[in-house]
């Protein structure tokens, strides 16, 4: 997510891993300067991101004390009271994007400062991330749930155009085409909801005469269960 986010900014960086090269990567990508520590970045950062694995949070922010001028956590399952125990005195705040930020196109769930917060230092913490796609304020208790709505999502509609694409080859399109029609398809309907005002109610009676083709097509998605489906993966993403 972090090369993800640096990507869609396409700013030049300070980065920091553990030993596995990635950073010089990511900085030979975007600009920027792959650093010795997590404390060299912190000290130098005007905001620090912090895209560890959530079970680092405590050895991260002993490393890193009070040197930050603010974080931002893109972990899962990590409430800003967690944050504030970590970094005490450091403002900070909790996003969690989904990764077509890489193309400027993503959904970012910001969960709404559930203590005082410097309303300057988060309207441009707002204005950065809208950078890379659509920010959504969201209360805490519920950042779960938007994590396993938009953070899941792109995963999600990969395997349903999966889904689609195997089932027009298997009726004789070339797998390319299929791909082509099937995305491009995904991406207009997209854009129609969007325009009108996400009423999926009227974009598929729009598409679907009574008895046709669509209709039935739906109904079989009906019967394989789709609705129950997405409700269950929702339930274990949240859950587990």
């Amino acid at each position: 997510m972090a090369r993800a986010l640096a990507l869609g900014w396409g700013e030049p960086v300070l980065c920091t891993d553990s030993g596995s090269g990635r950073a010089k990567e990511l900085a030979a990508l975007v600009g920027g300067e792959a650093v010795a520590s997590n404390r060299e970045l912190a000290e130098r950062a005007d905001v620090v991101i912090l895209a560890h694995k959530p079970a680092q949070l405590q050895s991260v922010a002993a490393e890193i004390g009070d040197a930050p001028r603010v974080v931002v956590s893109l972990l899962a399952r990590t409430t800003q009271a967690d944050l504030r125990e970590a970094y005490p005195g450091v403002p900070a705040f909790r996003v969690e994007p989904n990764t077509p930020v890489e193309v400027r196109q993503g959904v970012l769930a910001f969960a709404q400062p559930d203590a005082e917060a410097d309303e300057e230092l988060h309207a441009e913490l707002l204005e950065l991330f809208g950078r890379v796609g659509t920010v959504v304020e969201v209360p805490e208790p519920l950042m779960r749930v938007a994590g396993a709505t938009c953070g899941v999502g792109p995963a999600y509609w990969a395997l349903l155009v999966e889904a689609q694409v195997d089932a027009a080859i298997r009726r004789g399109l070339k797998p390319d085409v299929a791909a082509t029609l099937v995305t491009e398809t995904m991406a207009g309907s997209a854009a129609l909801l969007r325009a009108r005002e996400n009423d999926t109610l009227a974009l598929r009676r729009a598409v679907a005469s009574p008895g046709g083709t669509t209709a039935r097509g739906l109904a079989a998605l009906e019967r394989g269960g789709v609705r129950a489906a997405f409700a269950e993966a929702m339930d274990d993403a949240v859950d587990s």
